[in-house]
């Protein structure tokens, strides 16, 4: 049988694995940031005994306010982190940030026993936040935010409560054309310290 060399460059494996997945999801993944939150390991007793298999969590961003997340099993770990990583493409969302750094509103979100909150803030704060939350919004393109988690350290509950607390957010742009205003009536009453005097820009 002929010998197939350089078919995927050993070191170079994880760079590539976003070529190797089929087609790109809304364009080159060549800025798709991958970031492995969890990997458990399970068990299944079976007729012979147990059959072990490993779960992983994947979150995956543009770093430009798109990010989504996925959990993938099979036997091997790699395998199970192409599969998280393929799901977590495919339920990428769109999050509006203000200035590119930070979020327009607080938020909170819960699903089942996992509860978190998060505050807009200003320049020079970084991503004050932990574990699961923080993957997201690293991967998102957050640059300054204070989040906390007061409910259940569950990974899989965290990631899904921040995702429901991202799917809310709005822009002022959006929240104008809602209420039938301009977006300078609605930025001028923001008194939340989140960015500093803002200078008039188109």
């Amino acid at each position: 049988m002929a010998h197939q060399p350089q078919r995927g460059g050993g070191g170079n494996d994880r760079n590539r694995r976003d070529n190797r997945n089929g087609p790109a999801v809304d364009g080159p993944d060549s800025d798709i940031v991958e970031k492995l939150v969890h990997i458990n390991r399970v068990a299944a007793t079976v007729k012979g005994g147990r059959r072990f298999s490993f779960a992983a969590l994947m979150v995956v961003g543009d770093g430009k306010g798109r990010v989504g997340f996925g959990h993938g099993k099979a036997r091997e770990v790699p395998e199970a982190i192409r599969k998280a990583t393929e799901e977590a493409k495919k339920t990428m969302i769109r999050v509006p940030l203000r200035e590119n750094r930070t979020l327009h509103h607080d938020g909170n979100g819960r699903w089942g026993a996992g509860k978190i909150m998060m505050r807009a803030a200003p320049p020079g704060t970084g991503v004050i936040a932990g574990g699961p939350m923080r993957a997201v919004l690293e991967t998102l393109g957050v640059q300054d935010v204070v989040g906390k988690s007061t409910g259940s350290s569950n990974p899989y509950n965290m990631i899904r409560a921040t995702f429901e607390a991202l799917k809310v957010q709005s822009s002022p742009r959006q929240v104008a054309s809602k209420r039938g205003k301009k977006v300078a009536d609605l930025m001028g009453r923001r008194n939340d310290g989140a960015s500093a005097p803002e200078a008039v820009e188109s």
